[in-house]
């Protein structure tokens, strides 16, 4: 078969987005233990399966699932985002009395606030928390918490998977590239807008977004 030509074999574009993957990628929580372990709802199904993963390594005794539905989620998960998370994590083997479901939160600060809020109505005091996302949300996921949710400490996780098997499992590498790049804008901005706390970003890492940006890859610029 003729090989269908990738943004990723131009070493420019390869270079930036493997630099924004790196950046956004944090992974303190693959091996951390925490009170609770909170998964980010997205169109990610990794993320539930991730989240499965670590629970049944130990590492947090509880699971919260959270997310309703986006445009981009709504016909994949169309009875919202963490309702399938918790169905899927039930299939892997977790048992459903360790999962709770928020269903409200349309963003990463309603994932972050909403849980806090529902763990706190059920009784849950929490000091340390697992952030679980798509691979390269864990920095802005970790900032919002810091604004939003200062009491807790919080490590991140995601999928363990290198960049080019995670555009081919995902099968659209315009998104998923847009998605980094849209991440990456966001750090500055919501930090600047008080929604999350300032993240250092390198100058490469700046340099890098503008390249993918100047080269088309706007879809998830603010």
């Amino acid at each position: 078969m003729p090989h269908t030509r990738s943004a990723l074999d131009d070493p420019e574009i390869a270079h930036a987005v493997e630099a924004l993957w790196n950046y956004h990628r944090l992974d303190n929580g693959t091996d951390t233990r925490t009170d609770v372990g909170i998964g980010l709802g997205s169109h990610d199904l990794s993320v539930a399966t991730t989240t499965a993963e670590l629970y049944h390594r130990g590492l947090f005794p509880l699971i919260v699932f959270t997310g309703a539905n986006a445009p981009t989620t709504v016909d994949r998960f169309p009875r919202g985002e963490a309702v399938h998370y918790r169905e899927h994590a039930i299939e892997l083997g977790v048992p459903s009395y360790a999962i709770l479901v928020e269903d409200r939160a349309t963003n990463t600060g309603e994932n972050i606030t909403f849980t806090r809020d529902l763990l706190a109505a059920t009784g849950h005091q929490v000091h340390t928390v697992t952030l679980i996302s798509r691979p390269y949300q864990q920095r802005r996921a970790r900032a919002t918490c810091r604004k939003l949710w200062p009491e807790v400490e919080p490590v991140t996780a995601g999928a363990q998977v290198s960049l080019r098997d995670y555009v081919a499992n995902i099968g659209d590498e315009q998104r998923v590239i847009s998605m980094l790049v849209g991440d990456t804008q966001r750090i500055e901005v919501y930090a600047a807008r008080g929604h999350a706390a300032p993240e250092p970003m390198p100058a490469e890492i700046r340099d890098a977004m503008t390249l993918l940006a100047a080269r088309g890859y706007t879809d998830r610029l603010l």
